[in-house]
């Protein structure tokens, strides 16, 4: 089933439920955080940014985790010998002190201490701009990036998420393929320059309230196919998906809705070999990718009884899509990424 929301209205129910299900290719329903009946620890509010190209990548995060806040930055390099450096400030009890907007359509998103600076702007005209810094980033050298995302395309993928568990709990989300980058990112004295001509960014925008265990898969791309803008997200395990997947395909600003999408992550002496070649497959037969990385972003945290253990990483897909109207795209050497995320949180 894929069940499509074209009616605008409340996010939620009087009792704090959702007022519908399923997916949607505009922001169509209205977020607010007072709306909420969960308690106020179970709420997570969060802008994550990467931007890209084959030669490298800024993935830029601002989160209020309602506990907790977070703050990060990574670099990743895809030369000769890949290489990622990622750098988080957290913060206690924020308790939505960061006043995260309550649409991606408008309003800033900012945040300062000693050790960073964040601020992802949005005119509310399609130009957003993320500025940056992080002291002693790498070896003592600080990060820092100035980056302004374009010609954002008339669709994207949202979704409203029930959790099976908890009828109060809920996942927003916002996926926001193709924007086009330019801008620079520098370590100390080294410039990462982005050319709109080759560099792409994907917004993930997110609000809810989610249950303590859950673990996700997600994996987007953006690039150019034939010359024209192309890209896609994919993904499982953001609470009951029943109503709709998640999986969809842009081209030239157009998405083409998919069913069900596996990651066929490659398993060695019973564990993931996340550096090894992945595949991925629809039961529609319309999305058939294979998946080379070239780097792991890995990282576990755990403290008493929270506990986060990520893999994102990077690489390169190939294969092929079948667009909505039956057209076949060949997709060669597309920079992008897949991870695998379990939380208790």
């Amino acid at each position: 089933m894929q069940t499509e929301i074209t009616e605008k209205g409340p996010l939620l129910n009087e009792d704090g439920s959702l007022a519908a299900r399923g997916w949607a290719r505009t922001l169509i329903r209205d977020y607010e955080r007072s709306a909420i009946k969960a308690p106020a620890h179970r709420i997570k509010e969060w802008d994550y940014y990467y931007t890209g190209n084959s030669r490298f990548g800024v993935a830029l995060t601002v989160a209020d985790n309602s506990y907790m806040g977070l703050l990060s930055a990574s670099l990743l390099e895809f030369g000769e010998a890949p290489r990622e450096t990622t750098k988080s400030v957290m913060t206690l009890l924020p308790l939505g002190s960061f006043n995260m907007p309550s649409t991606s359509t408008e309003g800033d998103v900012h945040f300062e201490n000693k050790s960073c600076q964040f601020l992802f702007s949005n005119d509310g005209g399609g130009t957003r701009r993320l500025l940056a810094q992080m002291s002693g980033f790498e070896k003592g050298l600080d990060f820092a990036c100035d980056i302004t995302l374009a010609d954002e395309p008339p669709e994207s993928i949202v979704m409203m998420t029930p959790f099976a568990e908890n009828k109060r709990a809920f996942y927003y989300n916002q996926k926001i393929n193709c924007l086009r980058a330019s801008g620079a990112a520098s370590v100390g004295d080294k410039i990462y320059e982005f050319d709109p001509a080759e560099s792409f960014a994907v917004l993930d925008w997110g609000r809810g309230v989610w249950t303590y265990s859950n673990t996700w898969y997600w994996g987007s791309a953006s690039g150019l196919v034939g010359g024209r803008p192309f890209g896609f997200n994919i993904g499982y395990g953001f609470g009951d998906v029943s109503a709709a997947s998640e999986n969809i395909v842009f081209y030239e600003g157009r998405g083409h809705k998919l069913s069900q999408v596996n990651f066929g992550i490659p398993m060695k002496d019973g564990r993931e070999d996340y550096l090894s070649k992945w595949s991925f497959t629809s039961d529609d037969g319309r999305f058939e990718m294979e998946f080379s990385p070239l780097i792991d972003r890995a990282s576990c945290t755990s403290a008493l009884i929270i506990k986060s253990d990520q893999h994102q990483v990077f690489g390169i897909f190939s294969g092929r899509v079948r667009l909505d109207g039956g057209e076949t795209l060949e997709i060669k050497e597309l920079p992008g990424f897949a991870e695998k995320v379990a939380n208790r949180w």
